[in-house]
């Protein structure tokens, strides 16, 4: 049994950890969002690839990110945001093909969507492969998917050659995050890396589409307004 006495102290705070018994030395980078600053990139995937955890900013707020393909990445991302484990985590890929690898059914309506809005804040739900984790997808066996418009973005998932975890930077049922000192005061000494990329555009998140259902339907109301997309919806 684990002990439950404080298993070490950070920056004075008492650190009280049943399943990560080690220090985490929260380090940061500060990167343009307009570049591609590719030696930037090469440190922040190598940090991926380490089954690393990173907050990181998007098109939208800033994100928890890990290799999607990593059990303890997710259950990481899961601990930090209090969010219950029914609920499955978004991903972001580097192209459009890649998706091929992570879903397990693509519907007809998927590729006029990809091609009207893709890059940019709409995520795809879609049945997931059975090679995607268990903690990832969730009992609903889906998995949601963005091509960002940040090309920065999908340099570093190309880098890594996994897609990376999306969800958002902050505890469960609060407000997105779009200020890095917010998530340095929040994230200090729980995540590995810190990207700062100053303050992200922060109006409304991805809208969310599922398209895994009989017919597409609006999950989330986003930064792309409905009347957009609402043609889909009627398929």
């Amino acid at each position: 049994m684990l002990p439950t006495q404080p298993i070490f102290t950070l920056f004075g705070i008492i650190i009280h950890d049943k399943s990560r018994m080690r220090e985490i030395k929260t380090r940061i980078i500060k990167i343009n969002p307009k570049f591609i600053e590719l030696d930037k990139i090469k440190t922040i995937a190598y940090i991926l690839k380490r089954q690393g955890v990173i907050a990181y900013p998007t098109d939208t707020f800033y994100g928890l990110g890990a290799d999607c393909f990593s059990p303890e990445g997710i259950r990481r991302i899961y601990n930090l945001k209090k969010r219950k484990e029914i609920k499955p985590l978004p991903v972001i890929i580097s192209d459009v093909d890649v998706v091929k690898k992570i879903a397990a059914e693509i519907p007809p309506c998927f590729w006029p969507l990809s091609r009207e809005f893709w890059p940019g804040p709409l995520t795809l739900v879609l049945k997931a492969s059975s090679k995607l984790p268990r903690g990832l997808i969730g009992p609903s066996q889906t998995i949601g998917i963005r091509l960002p418009a940040l090309s920065w973005l999908r340099e570093l998932v190309r880098e890594t050659d996994f897609p990376l975890t999306a969800t958002s930077a902050n505890i469960s049922g609060e407000k997105g995050i779009f200020q890095v000192e917010k998530i340095i005061e929040i994230f200090w000494g729980k995540v590995d890396l810190i990207v700062d990329g100053g303050k992200t555009p922060g109006t409304k998140p991805s809208t969310v589409l599922d398209l895994a259902l009989e017919k597409p339907k609006l999950l989330r109301r986003g930064a792309i307004p409905e009347k957009k997309f609402r043609r889909y919806l009627e398929i």
